[in-house]
């Protein structure tokens, strides 16, 4: 086992350099950058201090080098004679946008990214699991067909329309703050047990609004997945040497339809977040969405850069669990080393 996360951890490694080259080179695909547009907008108002003041961020930042020499500073790995000391350094570099250290920027919507995300997921598969193991067990039943009405439900209901109406109903109903994921008070104060419980208090909607789609998608999965192997050769023979219904289910069948269920724990993250963002915009959510959407507007490169790269960091995280937990599940995955799930 022990060489097994060895490998998987390695592997990491060369997937976030490939990943952060494609970033680099989608983010400087569009003409310009963020000063480019800037200082051509200066120059058409004549404002020579300002135009001066980019040209010098141009130069401290490298970006007039050649492409490949940005890519290796913006990593750390290019000597740089500026400020920028690059990712690899701990240094996210400089939004020119919000004038200020991205690492300063978006630290905390970051960290509420990360909360928002687990919360989702703990809900999906928390929800999604005991109705796809309901349905798949009874097939055809009266729950069957409603859960599936409520799954087709689920994936049809735009997102955006379903946060209006819980933030609605959950303001009149239940007297609950509309939007955001604390109380005013807390959002630029230090983490106390008050600004955790405050947090914890606005997950809720903003959990089923965004899982809703993923529980509905993750439940017909798994229905799907237990009940192709229901009707296997190992189940019916199983049933004939007489083992109690319940030890054959848990012992068989679910173990082995798991295997996509789980495997979808690395791609359920970036979806949650890219999906998210009209949410987030709706429910006013300090999150990574609605900033990552400014700074590609914007050719903002750092600032949308390292949202990205840490959507990355998420994925293959994501992926690496989900290699463990197949690990454990399946029998047959070899934990040598030398196999592949």
């Amino acid at each position: 086992m022990l060489n097994y996360l060895a490998q998987r951890v390695l592997i990491m490694i060369p997937t976030l350099l490939v990943i952060s080259l494609l970033v680099f080179l989608i983010i400087k695909l569009p003409p310009g950058d963020f000063l480019s547009n800037k200082m051509q907008e200066l120059q058409s108002q004549g404002d020579r201090s300002a135009l001066e003041r980019m040209e010098f961020l141009r130069q401290q930042f490298g970006l007039d080098r050649p492409m490949i020499e940005q890519y290796a500073a913006w990593l750390g790995v290019w000597p740089h004679h500026g400020e920028f000391s690059g990712l690899l350094q701990g240094d996210w570099g400089w939004s020119f946008e919000f004038n200020r250290p991205v690492i300063d920027l978006i630290g905390q919507s970051m960290l509420l990214t990360a909360i928002l995300n687990l919360a989702v997921a703990i809900f999906v598969y928390m929800v999604s699991f005991p109705i796809g193991v309901y349905s798949a067990t009874r097939q055809y039943s009266w729950g069957d067909y409603g859960f599936t009405f409520l799954g087709y439900l689920g994936l049809a209901t735009p997102s955006f329309l379903l946060a209006l109406l819980l933030l609605y109903y959950a303001n009149v109903w239940f007297g609950l703050s509309i939007g955001g994921m604390m109380d005013e008070q807390f959002i630029d104060s230090a983490w106390t047990w008050a600004k955790i419980k405050s947090v914890l208090s606005h997950l809720a909607i903003p959990v089923i609004v965004i899982g809703t789609s993923s529980t509905a998608g993750m439940i017909r999965r798994l229905r799907a997945n237990l009940l192709d192997e229901l009707q296997k050769q190992y189940v019916t023979t199983a049933r004939a040497k007489g083992l109690p219904p319940m030890r054959l289910l848990i012992k068989y069948p679910i173990r082995m339809a798991l295997n996509p269920f789980v495997s979808d724990i690395g791609n359920m993250i970036p979806q949650m977040v890219s999906g998210s963002v009209i949410v987030s915009v709706v429910m006013s959510l300090p999150t990574a969405g609605p900033m990552l959407l400014q700074a590609l507007q914007s050719q903002d490169q750092y600032l949308a850069g390292s949202f990205l790269m840490f959507l990355a960091l998420l994925t293959v995280i994501g992926m690496l669990v989900s290699d463990i937990l197949l690990a454990i599940l399946d029998p047959r995955i070899r934990l040598s080393g030398s196999a592949t799930t």
